[in-house]
């Protein structure tokens, strides 16, 4: 064993799990620093680059995973090719149906993302131990129920302008885990094409792009290059999605 390993395996917290702003937002917050070394053993940080499959749908579960930073794509796929985003991941989200035999939806990155990867029996043998593990993970499962019934009246009752303006504000409010959440103004790439937005929304790409400009002429989000986008003041924004 090397001894940047040993290091990890061995302090009161590890290594990695100290340096992870996720971390108290995510499953690990349930866990102790002897249940944090415990499960550190089975663990492994993984990079993906954007574009990349991360899991396919109807692919037999190996492995569960928290994301750690970037933007995780979930889309189901129809018989005849057609494709439908159904849901965005940010850290700390945790990416895996617990306990189910296969994946019912393919996770692609859509930014490059960072993910920490345990196997499928490790975690779930740690969710018997602990209950508490159990618990935060149902706590975020029902907040991503939540947010898809939320996400389902924006895609049936609002307006283009307040679908986009929606769009946006999700992303900039959940981006970044470390940001201090009573900040006013927030600045980020989009993760998604334009293309994949308009998927997500049930739009044309030329409503979305025409509802961005409009929000940028408003002064609302500037907007540098073809993807930076900086929100002066969230309130206004907000006020923005219907």
């Amino acid at each position: 064993m090397d001894a940047n390993r040993k290091d990890i395996h061995n302090s009161d917290i590890p290594v990695l799990c100290r340096s992870c702003e996720a971390r108290h937002k995510g499953m690990c917050g349930a866990l102790d620093s002897a249940e944090l070394l415990s499960l550190a053993r089975h663990t492994r940080m993984v990079r993906h680059t954007a574009g990349e499959e991360l899991v396919g749908e109807g692919v037999a579960t190996q492995s569960y995973a928290n994301v750690m930073r970037g933007v995780v794509k979930l889309t189901k796929v129809l018989e005849d090719g057609r494709q439908q985003i159904v849901g965005l991941q940010f850290a700390p989200d945790f990416l895996g149906r617990l306990f189910a035999p296969d994946s019912t939806v393919t996770a692609e990155a859509a930014s490059d993302v960072d993910l920490c990867r345990v196997p499928k029996g490790a975690l779930e043998r740690l969710i018997v131990e602990k209950p508490s593990l159990e618990h935060r993970l149902m706590q975020q499962a029902l907040r991503e129920l939540d947010e898809a019934r939320e996400w389902m009246v924006t895609l049936g009752r609002k307006t283009a302008a307040e679908k986009v303006a929606s769009f946006v504000y999700l992303i900039a409010t959940h981006l970044d885990p470390s940001k201090d959440d009573q900040a006013k103004s927030r600045k980020f790439d989009l993760p998604l094409t334009r293309g994949d937005v308009a998927d997500f929304l049930g739009l044309t790409l030329e409503t979305v792009s025409r509802q961005l400009s409009k929000l940028r002429a408003e002064r609302i989000i500037v907007i540098t290059g073809v993807t930076h986008i900086e929100v002066p003041d969230l309130d206004r924004l907000r006020k923005r999605c219907g």
